[in-house]
């Protein structure tokens, strides 16, 4: 029989549908949202990897453009946001959106004031400065726990 809580009607409504609480599980039995977190990060990743590649070796695929799309708003997202661990997670990932969008448009508009313009050349510079900034960010971080650490 069909129920309100369960649309798809396989349950047994006799028996328990869901396992116990637990401390790896919440109130409804399910695992908290933040361990998938590290799954989609991964998932972000590779298929931000798969576009570089697609978009560098020239591969013509019906998926090099959605996922060099996703690679060039992702990659210098992700830098920018490596620079902002100050602010607040909602902020942080606003300026990041906005940073990635400047900073796409900033390497095409120097690209074509150059007569440089090509997609793999876009692709490459987007990459690299996206690079360095978060290498940037990583090195600053480092540094101040450095210099923390040696005050105490």
């Amino acid at each position: 029989m069909q129920s309100f809580t369960d649309p798809t009607g396989l349950t047994d409504p006799t028996g328990p549908t869901e396992p116990a609480p637990g401390p790896d599980r919440t109130a409804t039995g399910r695992p908290p949202a933040g361990d998938s977190l590290p799954v989609v990060a991964g998932a972000a990743l590779a298929i931000a990897g798969v576009g570089a590649v697609l978009a560098l070796a020239d591969i013509g695929s019906p998926l090099r453009a959605p996922f060099t799309l996703f690679f060039l708003i992702v990659a210098p997202a992700c830098a920018v946001a490596a620079a902002l661990r100050g602010l607040d997670p909602l902020s942080r990932s606003v300026v990041a959106a906005g940073g990635a969008v400047a900073l796409d448009l900033l390497v095409a508009q120097t690209m074509l004031a150059l007569h440089a313009w090509t997609v793999r050349g876009g692709v490459a510079a987007v990459a690299g400065v996206s690079l360095l900034l978060f290498l940037l960010a990583h090195v600053r971080h480092h540094r101040g726990r450095a210099e923390r650490s040696r005050a105490s």
